[in-house]
């Protein structure tokens, strides 16, 4: 055992030993660390089969023989499905080997096609009740694509079912790295953080939630219970009997109607009263807990009290410098102050202040962007952002920068190859503006509104360079699925008159 443990060691510490670049595989390095306590508890736990299956699968993991070291992991996991290390290291190989060939969206739509087989049998022994064998047969799933939410939701759903929560909790952690912001994702990831008991974690998941989607009941009630269930486990309530109601949970009836109106899509002054003060005091005796800074200042933003929210939240970032969530929800209230503040000057018919506001509406939003770029040089989703604002003010090369960077996450990389071909294309730079609108189709594999716009561009550019019988083949291809797109009727109908 002190042999495996020494290589796990010798392979955090050595990068080369991954076969790949250093940026490529950072999760790698970081679910090492975070899990490597756990990996030798759990190892020494396992039946000798499964420790014997998960050191031939890590030996051939460090060789990067990855195909050899999916088959262990795997077999290991037959053996003692809660092995957890094992699951880690399989879903580092199995992410690795679809790095490696370039996974991306076209790859996750072939994916979805050829597994919906695999997908219908591990659903029906979920629903059937099978647990065990719904682990097994999602993880096949997941090594056809660890990177498709599909597979990813239906695997979580098939440890829930089998009492594998961690295992379920590892693979949803992992997506959420590349998908951060997706829904479900977060939906399933809190709900099996309470199912392990980490109150916590679910919390924070719905909170977030809560940000996107402020006016959700249904959020909004998942919010509120996770709430309910992390201060029972604080020791603020007693246990409850078997079917009681939340309110049967909690010891003080004042926090039960506290928490009957943060459920409230619409909620009264009142409400909003009652629970601005219940936050307060939560913030006197736990200071540190950023959550609850943003949720006073949702409640302020409900009361229209945008400085107040502002505040509220700048004291948070005091605490916790650095992070992004919070800044990007002091730029999102003062956005609604402007639009709250244009919308009292249009009442008033004062048509030169309207247009003042509304130009300091447009500033503000161009040097907060660039603000927080500059603060946060890593984040591409900002890159995408600021990318799009330079675009649109025909700051082509520094456009043209950002979307170089912001094309290496996934999820924006077909919209910024769009704009990259936008931007030389309003440099009549049209070779390289075809290059890469041809890249942004190909990571499309249907028709949808994206291609359409993609492919209606590629049109015009060939009608910009005289090569009309290519012009007419862009269009044609829009026209056959969409004959009511912009004017490509008319266009195609031309070519045959």
């Amino acid at each position: 055992m002190g042999g495996l443990i020494f290589r796990v060691l010798l392979l955090e510490k050595n990068q080369a030993l991954y076969g790949v670049a250093i940026e490529a595989d950072n999760y790698i390095d970081s679910y090492l660390e975070r899990y490597i306590d756990m990996a030798e508890i759990l190892i020494n736990d396992a039946p000798k089969k499964a420790k014997e299956l998960f050191d031939k699968g890590f030996v051939a993991f460090e060789h990067n023989n990855l195909d050899y070291a999916v088959d262990m992991f795997e077999s290991a996991l037959h053996v003692c499905p809660g092995l957890l290390s094992a699951r880690k290291f399989l879903r580092a190989a199995e992410i690795k080997m679809f790095k490696d060939k370039k996974g991306g969206n076209i790859t996750h739509f072939i994916s979805k096609i050829k597994g919906m087989p695999q997908y219908a049998k591990t659903a029906s022994l979920i629903k059937s009740g099978k647990a065990d064998q719904a682990v097994e047969a999602a993880e096949k799933l997941l090594r056809m694509d660890p990177l498709n939410v599909g597979f990813v939701l239906l695997f979580a759903k098939a440890a829930d079912l089998d009492d594998l929560p961690e295992a379920a909790i590892q693979t949803l952690e992992i997506a959420k790295e590349y998908y951060p912001d997706n829904a479900e994702i977060l939906k399933a990831l809190g709900a099996s953080y309470q199912s392990a008991g980490r109150t916590k974690d679910a919390r924070d998941c719905f909170e977030k939630l809560c940000d996107m989607f402020p006016n959700s009941p249904e959020i909004l009630k998942a919010a509120k219970d996770a709430m309910a269930v992390d201060s029972m486990n604080k020791g603020g309530w007693t246990d409850a009997a078997d079917g009681g109601s939340f309110r049967d949970m909690i010891k003080d009836s004042k926090e039960a109607v506290l928490l009957e109106q943060e459920s409230k899509a619409v909620k009264s002054d009142k409400d909003v009263e009652s629970l601005i003060a219940v936050t307060k005091e939560k913030i006197e005796s736990d200071a540190g807990n950023i959550n609850h800074y943003r949720s006073l200042a949702r409640l302020y933003v409900q009361q229209e009290s945008f400085a107040e929210a502002i505040s509220i939240l700048e004291k948070a970032i005091e605490i916790s410098s650095g992070d992004p969530e919070v800044d990007a929800a002091i730029s999102r209230i003062k956005l609604q102050q402007f639009d709250y503040d244009i919308e009292q000057i249009k009442a008033t018919g004062d048509a030169d202040a309207l247009a003042t506001k509304e130009h300091e509406r447009v500033q503000f939003l161009f040097d907060d962007l660039q603000q927080r770029v500059e603060r946060y040089p890593n984040d591409l989703v900002l890159r995408f952002d600021w990318g799009v604002m330079l675009f649109e003010n025909d700051y082509l090369n520094e456009a043209i920068q950002q979307f170089q960077l912001s094309q290496k996450n996934p999820q924006f990389k077909t919209r910024s190859l769009y704009y990259l071909g936008m931007c030389f294309k309003k440099k009549e730079q049209y070779d390289m503006a075809i290059e890469q609108l041809e890249m942004a189709t190909a990571e499309i594999s249907s028709m949808d509104d994206t291609k359409k716009d993609i492919t209606y561009e590629l049109g015009l550019i060939a009608e910009a360079t005289g090569d009309a019988e290519k012009a007419a083949g862009y269009f044609k291809q829009i026209y056959q699925v969409d004959i009511g797109y912009k004017d490509v009727a008319d266009k195609v109908e031309k070519v045959y008159k």
